[in-house]
């Protein structure tokens, strides 16, 4: 059947003097596969740090001069942190992603 339709489309493109690699090129059917990738996340509770989405990536630590306090690979789908820094402000590194947060 396709080849069929294929072929009464390029007759009537040579009749009309369209190019038949348009014809033939417009028959291609694509297939769009959309990927969800998630971004790890990063949530401070209390004193304990919650990192989810990051299994296999290292998470880092640094305080405000830029100085690195902790660095540790996530080894889970989720992890939890118990973090025994001074009070302050840090940010932390997972992957691309980076959040600050405020130790109390």
């Amino acid at each position: 059947m396709k080849k069929k339709i294929l072929t009464i489309t390029l007759a009537a493109a040579m009749m009309f003097g369209i190019p038949a690699t348009m014809i033939a090129s417009s028959t291609r059917s694509i297939e769009i596969i959309e990927q969800e990738i998630l971004q790890p996340a990063v949530v401070l509770q209390g004193n304990t740090l919650v990192v989810s989405n990051a299994n296999g990536q290292m998470l880092y630590i640094y305080n405000v001069a830029g100085v690195r306090v902790m660095s540790v690979k996530v080894d889970g789908p989720e992890r939890s942190y118990e973090l025994s820094l001074p009070k302050g402000c840090y940010i932390v590194k997972v992957g691309k992603v980076v959040r600050k947060i405020s130790v109390k």
